[in-house]
């Protein structure tokens, strides 16, 4: 098994899990519930630029769980950025009395909760 892909999938899901904790919502109209946000042009997602640098560090240890000793990786990066994610949020947010951000921690809802 290639080590470079565990890390590929690693980046990957961190870079989902970021994307998701702050700037990927669904938005429909109240009113007919169309989706507004259908378009790459109104949905925001995650770009190569928004995400930081990071190091992947791992601890081969085979499963003993079938022949060649192998595991998943790909959702571990996603699982642990959202909740990473949101509660530093909530934690540099924390000297404005903020205790609850609603995911995506936009730049809106930011706002929002500190003007509260």
């Amino acid at each position: 098994m290639n080590p470079m892909l565990l890390k590929g999938q690693i980046h990957g899901g961190g870079g989902q899990g970021l994307g998701q904790a702050l700037m990927e919502d669904m938005r429909y109209d109240a009113e007919s519930g169309q989706n507004v946000t259908s378009s790459f042009m109104d949905y925001c997602l995650l770009r190569a630029d928004d995400f930081p640098m990071i190091a992947v560090k791992s601890n081969g240890v085979p499963t003993k769980t079938n022949p060649l000793g192998v595991k998943g990786a790909g959702e571990a990066g996603a699982v642990g950025a959202l909740p990473a994610v949101t509660n530093a949020v909530i934690d540099a947010l924390s000297e404005f009395g903020v205790t609850h951000i609603t995911m995506p921690a936009t730049p809106e809802r930011v706002w929002r909760a500190m003007q509260d």
